[in-house]
């Protein structure tokens, strides 16, 4: 049943999974609740059982604590030695990924997973380090605590009342191939405290006293058992799939986190990875971009941070353009089939929300059948950059201008009113709704909405009787004051909002712009070099900032192709972050946990038959190529560098292809067609030769006939391998013309003299001046042009046909024509006669030619700075016409 086919893409997809599994390491985690649980010691009685059954089992890096049974346990097994870094004076052991690389066991041992590096270590996070052995084909056991998972961090926070600092993203747990629990009661545990084989007996009992409660180890005993069961059932369902080819199991639940500048939305992220992990389902992190609202960078930047962590536990990031929050995310996730919503609660006052609403009664009301869990919690502090008193000021400006300008705009209707000029109320009210909507465009809507109460004041104050006075005399005008305060609120909003819309659409077109163009630049060029030089120059202009363009080598580190007077340039470490990035694909540099020291933020060039290279980017403010959005548009820069890169090269290989194809077709042809060439003349001489031999008794007419065919057949062969030798030298460049001073009577006549017997049954008629210039030629290869077109010209025309010979000076170049009375060339044939095996018409005795004679011309005419053209003449019969340049001051010889 058409029903029951497999997905095409899913099978791709499974086994380009397969392939990479394949070639990666497998990871197995032993996994506990706390310190002390046994984790160490259970990885390492397992490595002694595999060293036991043969397997390679080396130590990268293994923390004893002091215990005695973990010390006893490393005894026999390899070790590499570890890398000592010093911080501020203390030595500090580390794992040394290097040393690992370059052991290559089958086994690698490295405790700890959710360590941080000391400074100066390649990665910020042990887990970086254990990536990088997985992707070189190692197998790697290591140990976790579940506190150490980045989706529980702010649980483990709410139980323990302790912030953990050390975390793994839940993508790397999720990872492992194997996960082992290791698990003892609460109460075993703090006997184990107690009796000093976790902690020194100091730090045991502080340990009992905060983290080590018995209620904390309960919990995060009971999380521990979830997170194992989670996995399990994980393993459950892609075992069900694996046994479910034929129909794939589709995921039913899909996720959607709304993403605000809000500190609590980090919450509502870890809420949403531990919600899917749950479900095994996608999940996506959306933000909307008011299109008619101001947008502050303090909260742009805690968007993009509020991103970092989405991507860092596995969401799809995604930035929406529209009107209002609520239809946006309800169309999108609507279009993308998400089942739940999870929204942040904040808190706001019961006034506030009744009066103006909120996104979270909005979105519920608006779902339908979309789910929506609204996650309340605890603002949590985060780190600003510090702000400065200018910036202060700066924003305080436009306040102070909307307050100038309403001040200003009373003076004008005072004065106007004066002139008499505008009397009327109305005329008054225009002009302070005029100054509202100039103040909406020039600065936003905070000041236009204060622009509006003020101008409500003033025209109360200073145009409304009793003057100089808030008070009205008349009820009327509060309908007045009312409708002008709203019509000047709408304006501000409808003015900002169009004024935003304005801004935003020339930043989009900005960019789509440059995108095109570089997209247009990189279709019209080729070479590495040229395509590095346009795509750096772009993304320079577009980021204001320094660029460089490293690209891969077959061998070797990556060869700079843009950016040589950059400051990456000259960083020592950029060379070997480009290659990092390279072989791991990956985005590293400054603003990274991974390389973090390097000087800009490296991006791989991904295509679709790998990665090419990276492209560095340092800028002034650091923080830019965090934003989301900056990084969408360098990675479509970069995309499309890469796969201009590999239209680049698949255009070599393509010429490569094409000039296979053609040398195999060249031989292709030169076989079929000398084959027929060469077994004539041999067999007529092997016919002639073995009539000589058996027949004893022939006269002496029919003996000298039959030496005569075996000559004649002996000299066409020779003449065919000629030509064949001289083909091939021509190509490979190695006749090069020994050119002398040579009479071209003497070449004509040594030429008809060859080929007498071809001639025999024509007429030949020499047309040659008397005061012809002596030609500075090669007289051998000059000489078997005119064997070849001569003994053309013979084999194309019938009997009794005259092939003539004629030469005279051209302006600066010497004319030389053969010329038949044959049946010419066919129509359409005069360029391409002179083409390799090209025969246009069969013999006129009923053979073939070799198709090389022609060819062979126009190479030794070419070497000699000439050109050779093929014509019909207008009185029947085909004309060859060379052209060769005379020398200079050439010797005159005169023929009497």
């Amino acid at each position: 049943m058409p029903g029951s086919r497999p997905n095409p893409d899913e099978l791709l997809a499974q086994v380009k999974a397969e392939e990479a599994d394949a070639l990666r390491g497998s990871l197995k985690v032993f996994f506990g609740y706390a310190a002390g649980v046994g984790k160490t010691y259970s990885m390492l009685e397992n490595a002694q059982r595999a060293k036991a059954e043969g397997r390679e089992v080396v130590v990268g890096y293994v923390e004893p604590h002091g215990r005695s049974e973990t010390e006893a346990l490393l005894a026999g097994l390899e070790a590499i030695p570890v890398r000592e870094y010093d911080y501020r004076g203390v030595p500090l052991r580390e794992f040394d990924v290097d040393a690992a690389l370059a052991r290559c066991p089958d086994l690698m041992l490295v405790d700890e997973l959710a360590h941080t590096n000391a400074a100066g270590c390649r990665h910020a996070k042990r887990w970086q380090d254990v990536e990088e052995l997985l992707a070189a084909g190692i197998d790697v056991w290591t140990t976790l605590n579940v506190q150490h998972i980045e989706s529980l961090n702010d649980v483990i926070g709410q139980i323990t009342g302790v912030t953990v600092r050390e975390t793994v993203p839940d993508r790397v747990f999720d990872l492992a191939d194997d996960l082992e629990l290791v698990d003892i009661t609460p109460e075993e545990l703090l006997q184990r405290l107690q009796a000093g084989k976790v902690y020194v007996p100091e730090q045991a009992q502080r340990a009992i006293q905060s983290f080590f409660q018995k209620s904390n180890l309960t919990a995060l005993r009971e999380l521990s058992l979830r997170q194992a069961a989670r996995r399990i059932h994980t393993d459950v369902e892609s075992a069900r799939r694996a046994r479910a080819a034929i129909q794939p199991w589709a995921t039913a639940d899909r996720l959607l986190v709304c993403v605000g500048p809000s500190p609590t939305t980090a919450r509502v992220i870890r809420t949403a990875r531990r919600m899917a992990a749950a479900l095994d389902a996608p999940w996506l992190a959306v933000s909307v971009d008011l299109t008619g609202a101001p947008s502050s960078n303090p909260a742009k930047q805690q968007i993009s941070q509020h991103f970092r962590l989405a991507e860092r536990l596995g969401a799809e990031t995604v930035t929406l353009a529209g009107r209002t929050v609520t239809d946006t995310i309800l169309e999108y996730a609507r279009s993308r089939n998400v089942t739940k919503i999870l929204i942040g609660k904040t808190n706001q006052p019961r006034w506030r929300r009744l009066i103006f609403g909120t996104v979270v009664d909005d979105v519920l009301e608006n779902s339908g059948d979309i789910d929506v869990y609204v996650i309340h919690g605890d603002e949590e502090r985060t780190e600003h950059a510090p702000t400065h008193a200018a910036t202060s000021s700066a924003s305080k400006l436009p306040y102070l201008y909307s307050c100038g300008l309403i001040g200003l705009t009373g003076c004008i209707a005072h004065g106007l009113r004066f002139l008499h000029l505008a009397d009327a109320e109305a005329n008054t009210v225009m002009l302070f709704l005029a100054t509202v909507a100039w103040t909406a465009y020039r600065h936003g809507r905070g000041p236009a909405i204060l622009a509006s109460f003020l101008a409500v004041l003033v025209f109360d104050f200073f145009f409304i009787p009793p003057f100089h006075t808030f008070a009205v005399a008349d009820a009327q005008y509060v309908v007045t004051f009312a409708v002008m305060l709203a019509i000047g609120l709408v304006i501000s909003t409808l003015t900002s909002r169009l004024r935003a819309q304005i801004e935003s659409t020339r930043h989009r077109e900005r960019r789509t712009s440059a995108l095109y163009e570089l997209g247009k630049q990189l279709s019209s060029l080729y070479g590495n070099v040229f395509l590095a030089g346009a795509a750096g120059g772009k993304i320079a202009e577009l980021l204001g900032g320094e660029v460089a363009i490293y690209l891969r080598r077959t061998a070797g580190s990556p060869e700079l192709a843009f950016g040589h007077d950059s400051s990456i340039a000259r960083h020592s470490v950029s060379v070997p972050v480009a290659q990092w990035v390279i072989e791991h694909d990956h985005v590293a540099g400054a603003g990274t946990n991974t390389l973090p020291n390097a000087v800009a933020l490296f991006f791989p060039l991904t295509g679709s038959q790998g990665t090419h290279g990276a492209i560095a980017v340092r800028v002034a403010d650091a923080e830019r190529l965090l934003d989301p959005e900056v990084r969408r548009l360098l990675e479509a820069c970069a995309s499309q560098l890469a796969l201009a890169l590999e239209r680049d090269q698949l255009a070599i290989e393509a010429a490569d292809a094409r000039i296979k194809a053609e040398a195999e077709q060249v031989r292709s042809s030169l076989l079929s067609s000398v084959s027929h060439d060469l077994k004539t003349p041999l067999a007529a001489i092997a016919g002639a030769s073995s009539s000589l031999l058996e027949a004893a008794s022939l006269d002496e007419d029919t003996r000298r006939q039959l030496l005569e065919t075996v000559a004649d057949e002996a000299d066409r062969l020779n003449r065919l391998l000629e030509n064949i030798l001289h083909m091939s030298k021509l190509e490979a460049g190695a006749a090069t013309p020994n050119r002398q001073w040579h009479v071209l009577e003497e070449l004509v006549g040594s030429a008809l003299h060859r080929t007498r017997r071809e001639l025999a049954n024509h007429e030949v008629a020499v047309h040659l001046p008397n005061n012809l210039p002596l030609l500075f030629v090669d007289g051998l290869l000059m000489e078997q042009v005119f064997v070849n077109l001569l003994e053309n010209a013979a084999r194309y025309t019938p009997a009794g046909t005259q092939v003539a010979i004629r030469a005279a000076i051209d302006g600066k170049h010497l004319r030389i024509a053969v010329s038949d009375d044959g049946p010419g060339l066919p129509s359409g044939a005069e360029q391409r006669i002179f083409d390799k095996f090209f025969r246009a018409t069969s013999t006129a005795d009923g053979g073939r030619g070799s198709g090389l004679g022609l060819a062979i011309c126009r190479a030794i005419i070419h070497a000699h700075g000439g050109t050779i053209t093929a014509a019909n003449r207008p009185v029947g019969g085909a004309e060859f016409v060379m052209r060769l340049p005379l020398a200079k001051d050439a010797p005159q010889v005169v023929v009497e």
